[in-house]
């Protein structure tokens, strides 16, 4: 069947925006073309540098003839009600059919050719194309990312003509803007149109431009004995600044090695686009970074080399003067500066956040084995590197920063892992978005792994060496912000962090601001994640309910709140951890509406919370948890349906008017079980609790098929209910039941 071929060619498109413009594309093609009838095999889109391509597999030639119901006025509505319908639809009152007082018509339209399909589709995707900004030029109307030049439009090898803002469609493209012909030409099909392109020197896929920069790259530097430190985020970026993307390896002054690392690499990320090397032999750094030219260089690239470590050194002396200045003001000048500095204006400064944090860290660091006095001085120097020189030009460095200027200067860098790029520095995010309570970024500067001698300052520092735990707590107190980041597990690090996420949940919850669809300006719901996380891989029995309360205390009541909306807001904050902890178990495979029923027995502390859901769906996928769970159901059925009717009986059953053999067998399994579960939910054995559920599976099942429950003798239905009951009593004892779907 026929092939569609649409590329739009423009001047550069920004890289950021390339992935999500292919996304686009493809939905609004397919959203049209389904809107038309249309049908096809496959639907493939490209963006890069300079054009996004759209490539259509098994397009037919003309859409369906297609009839289509169309509801008109009710019979009784005004004439002129019906004259309209009648217009519209191209009808007579004879051809209408009358439906339950409602008029309705048969509208038929006959197929139309591919061809006059497609004009209109890509007319409607260049003028509705959701560019997060985008440009008018020349006297035209059209906006688009950056002036578009071309148009390529073929079906079945022929050009669809078409004009959009005086941009006509053709069959001619360009190549590499200076390794290309420099001539347009013309193209075939999509094949002819692919092969042509890397003829003139342009790879149309990103996926081939990030495996070409990948092994080029890594190919340079195993040619002088060097690795590649993989950047997942800054592959991805070059790969759309670049159509032929071309590694050249280049040298930077060696001097520069006694800079921390992750300065070292977020100056080379963020300002040139460069990569990281480093010395296997060494272990760390190498002196080295890896550019990524558009062009293949006659010389090998050693002018380039030459010229981009010209402009790499420039920057990072700009990082020298942040790192040598800071070292000679320190923390007590920094922690002055953010009395000035506003976190929320119903928050107080980052000053009271602080208070708020360090209080809060020392209450629960003996939770968590950690010294109260070091949680406190942690908490207290952890924002501090926010008002420093280098996270003011580097804010992707808060935390690791603080973790650095915390340590002995005269010490080495305290280095983490096994090779340069494992979780030494904590994933970090400038102060605006992460404690001026505007959201973060997830920018990851991972530290390396060296150790190497910190140059001595000039002058005699301010600082005081804290401990290598206190300094790791300051470090990574950010952690984890992520889903793929790493949790910390040292006590003082842990308390640290619990403190500054649970000071932010408590404290937006206070004054109202909290999730809402889809926005999260605040990132509340990466802090719930956070916490729980904290918890759980550590192990953490922290009773977050009390926590919460306790924590509000720290701040002020709204005019005219009352305790009991403040216990609302307690109350809605833990559904909250129980949503985010339910998209944690969903990812881990476990089911949602086990988190609720678990939830709803009032219990708060999220690691027997888990340890709770997992032994229950491995309960669940058994056949005695799923006939048990039918029969729980069958029993609450039977109960609701009595309270309909009035109060139903309580209290203890009566064993001597048990008269068939299957209720006395289900009573004795009863008792037995009561004490079995509330034995092992007491020793948190919730495995050996289920096992005991598991043993009312049949005396359950043989109950409801020996004995009728709605006797004619109300002392026996009475006494049934109250068995009935009980069995209900045991199972809540683990989770409520109700709310588990099936």
């Amino acid at each position: 069947m026929p092939q569609l071929l649409i590329e739009l060619f423009s001047e550069e498109i920004p890289a950021r925006m390339q992935g999500a413009a292919a996304r686009d594309l493809e939905r609004m093609a397919s959203e049209r073309l389904k809107a038309a009838g249309l049908t096809w095999d496959a639907l493939t889109t490209y963006a890069g540098p300079r054009r996004l391509t759209l490539v259509v597999e098994g397009l037919p030639v003309a859409t369906p003839d297609r009839e289509e119901e169309v509801k008109g006025p009710r019979t009784s509505a005004p004439e002129q009600a019906l004259e309209g319908f009648l217009r519209k639809t191209g009808l007579t009152k004879e051809q209408l059919t009358d439906r339950d007082g409602v008029w309705f018509a048969v509208v038929a339209s006959q197929g139309v050719q591919t061809t006059a399909v497609v004009p209109e589709m890509v007319d409607q995707i260049v003028r509705g194309f959701p560019w997060p900004k985008s440009m008018r030029w020349g006297s035209g109307t059209l906006r688009w990312v950056r002036p578009l030049k071309r148009i390529v439009a073929l079906f079945d090898g022929a050009v669809v003509p078409f004009d959009i803002d005086g941009i006509p469609s053709s069959d001619m493209t360009e190549g590499h803007r200076f390794m290309g012909s420099g001539q347009p030409f013309a193209v075939r099909d999509f094949a002819d149109y692919r092969a042509r392109l890397e003829q003139e020197f342009v790879l149309l896929d990103a996926a081939d431009r990030r495996l070409r920069i990948l092994e080029a790259a890594k190919a340079v530097c195993a040619e002088r004995g060097l690795v590649l430190v993989d950047d997942d985020g800054l592959l991805e970026e070059v790969a759309g600044l670049a159509e032929w993307p071309t590694p050249i390896l280049g040298d930077m002054d060696p001097a520069f090695l006694d800079l921390p690392p992750e300065v070292i690499r977020l100056s080379m990320k963020v300002h040139q686009k460069y990569f990281a090397v480093r010395d296997p032999a060494r272990d760390g750094l190498a002196p080295n970074f890896v550019v990524v030219a558009n062009v293949e260089a006659s010389d090998g690239g050693r002018a380039l080399a030459g010229g981009n470590s010209r402009v790499l050194s420039a920057r990072l002396n700009d990082a020298r003067f942040f790192w040598d200045e800071d070292r000679k003001v320190g923390f007590d000048t920094w922690l002055k500066k953010l009395e000035g500095v506003t976190f929320h204006a119903k928050l107080g400064t980052l000053a009271d956040r602080v208070e708020r944090i360090a209080a809060l860290a020392r209450e629960i660091a003996p939770l968590l084995g950690a010294d109260p006095d070091q949680a406190e001085r942690a908490a207290r120097l952890a924002k501090a590197d926010l008002a420093s020189g280098m996270v003011g030009e580097f804010p992707e460095l808060q935390g690791i920063m603080g973790g650095y200027y915390a340590r002995d200067l005269a010490a080495p860098f305290p280095l983490e892992g096994g090779r340069v790029g494992d979780g030494g520095g904590g994933t970090a995010s400038p102060v605006s978005p992460q404690d001026s309570a505007a959201g973060s970024t997830d920018d990851r500067v991972n530290a390396a792994d060296r150790t190497q001698a910190a140059s001595t300052p000039t002058q005699p520092s301010p600082l005081q060496g804290e401990g290598s735990a206190l300094a790791d707590a300051i470090r990574d107190h950010y952690k984890p912000q992520g889903p793929n980041d790493t949790v910390p597990t040292a006590p003082l690090t842990v308390a640290v962090a619990l403190a500054d996420k649970l000071d932010t949940l408590v404290g937006f919850f206070a004054i109202d601001e909290r999730p809402t669809g889809s926005k999260d300006p605040f990132a509340l719901r990466r802090a719930a994640l956070g916490v729980i996380r904290l918890l759980i891989a550590n192990g953490c029995r922290l009773k977050v309910s009390s926590v919460v309360r306790v924590h509000s205390a720290h701040f002020p009541r709204r005019f005219g709140e009352s305790d009991l909306s403040q216990a609302g807001e307690e109350v809605e904050l833990l559904l909250f951890f129980a949503d985010r902890l339910k998209v944690l178990l969903r990812d881990q495979g476990q089911r949602h509406d086990l988190v609720d029923a678990v939830f709803a027995l009032g219990d708060d502390d999220l690691v027997r919370i888990v340890r709770r859901v997992e032994a229950l769906g491995t309960f669940l996928a058994t056949d005695d948890g799923t006939n048990l769970l039918a029969g729980y159901k069958r029993a609450s059925n039977i109960l609701r349906a009595e309270e309909k009717k009035g109060p139903i009986p309580t209290g203890m059953v009566d064993l001597n008017r048990l008269v068939l053999p299957q209720e006395q067998a289900l009573a004795a399994s009863v008792q037995r079980a009561r004490m079995d579960v509330e034995t092992a939910v007491a020793a948190e054995d919730f495995a050996g609790a289920m096992r005991a559920l598991a043993a009312l599976r049949a005396p359950v099942d043989d109950f409801f098929v020996g004995v009728m429950v709605n006797s004619d003798v109300p002392e026996e239905r009475d006494n049934r209910l109250k068995l009935l009951g009980q069995v209900r009593d045991v199972m809540g004892q683990v989770a409520d039941f109700g709310l588990i779907a099936g």
